[in-house]
């Protein structure tokens, strides 16, 4: 089918629209609503990263007939993916029929240390958990996750039952959260603390960091048994399964243990209002006297003025698992709701993320 032009806007007659000064507009404002509204290039994008077609290119194989060979693909209309990521400067066309990725598209190597195929590939849980954004109508209509609708399951439910799954979902969060990690813990002043608790701390990665800076703390993390078992591992790997208990179980139950420091590291953005203040009121049962929980999450500062990486993460949240990402005022709602109040907030950290500490009320 023909693309439309700017061509199609007609003229406008005296007094209708503004003249010539509302062509200028429209055409522009078209192309700009084409851009936005362009399901080909991220579609184009998955459908590479599903083929590998950078692995293949790095691996030697350039040429068209070879890489519809490797990919198990038509070769006429793969030639015509190829020349849209030649268009979308993701590759390059160095010969006839002969491809390159460009830097952008070194980015679609699995093995690339910045890889991005995470985001993109539906054999990854966050590819996969993607393409439910076609349900984003149902999901604005009725107000929550729309997961379900797509594959049948919950986003957790996957998550849990297919551990290569799960994999890839722990190793894509871990490629930005350990930057964030290592700021938490140069940055906070852990004078006094004894024994932090991370709840819901994915395969350890926090404590990892901490318990390698911080030679006095013990540590305890509770987890579901898939990323436990994997958090196990990397203690004893890292000769640390001394100073850590790591125990199977759910924050929507009573804490195993109390601590004086309680560490929630991008866990309520995962979950609704309600689900996310009975995860907070667990943590504040499970405080010893004086003590704080750590909150780590993106708090949008300026709601008057959003950053599109912070709306974009909100949807997905709504989208997988009906969470959201929230303001600092929204932020502070759900500590009142759970008789707790923010003490402090931190400078922005990487990818926008903030340390929230959150204090008992004196009332509760």
């Amino acid at each position: 089918m023909d693309e439309p032009t700017t061509e199609v806007a007609r003229k406008p007659e005296d007094g209708d629209f503004g003249g010539s000064t509302a062509i200028a507009d429209t055409s522009s404002g078209y192309a700009a609503l084409q851009r936005l509204g362009d399901l080909v290039t991220p579609m184009a994008l998955r459908v590479a990263a599903s083929l590998r077609l950078v692995d293949h290119l790095r691996n030697g194989v350039h040429d068209v007939a070879g890489l519809a060979k490797a990919t198990g693909s038509h070769q006429d209309t793969l030639r015509r993916l190829l020349r849209h990521l030649v268009a979308v400067d993701v590759l390059t066309e160095s010969g006839p029929d002969h491809y390159e990725p460009t830097a952008i598209g070194e980015l679609l190597a699995h093995d690339h240390p910045a890889s991005q195929v995470g985001w993109l590939d539906p054999s990854h849980m966050v590819g996969r958990a993607d393409l439910a954004l076609v349900h984003l109508f149902e999901a604005v209509r009725d107000g929550g996750a729309v997961h379900r609708r797509m594959y049948g399951k919950d986003f957790w439910d996957e998550v849990s039952d297919d551990a290569s799954l799960g994999a890839t979902f722990y190793d894509l969060m871990a490629q930005g959260q350990r930057s964030v990690f290592a700021q938490v813990v140069a940055e906070h002043d852990w004078t006094g603390v004894r024994h932090l608790l991370d709840v819901g701390g994915a395969d350890g990665d926090l404590l990892a960091t901490l318990l390698a800076e911080e030679p006095g703390i013990r540590a305890s993390l509770v987890e579901l048994p898939g990323p436990a078992a994997r958090a196990r591992g990397k203690f004893e790997e890292a000769g640390l399964a001394d100073r850590v208990d790591v125990f199977d179980g759910s924050f929507f139950d009573p804490l195993p243990v109390k601590a004086d420091r309680i560490a929630l590291s991008f866990v309520l953005h995962n979950w609704s209002d309600d689900e996310a203040v009975r995860i907070l009121r667990r943590c504040a049962d499970a405080l010893e006297p004086g003590g704080s929980v750590l909150l780590v999450e993106c708090a949008d500062q300026s709601p008057s003025a959003p950053d599109p990486g912070f709306t974009s993460a909100d949807l997905r949240m709504l989208v997988y698992f009906g969470g959201r990402e929230r303001t600092h005022g929204q932020w502070q709602e759900l500590a009142t709701a759970a008789g707790m109040s923010i003490d402090s907030v931190s400078p922005a950290l990487a990818y926008g993320a903030r340390v929230l500490t959150l204090v008992k009320s004196t009332a509760r």
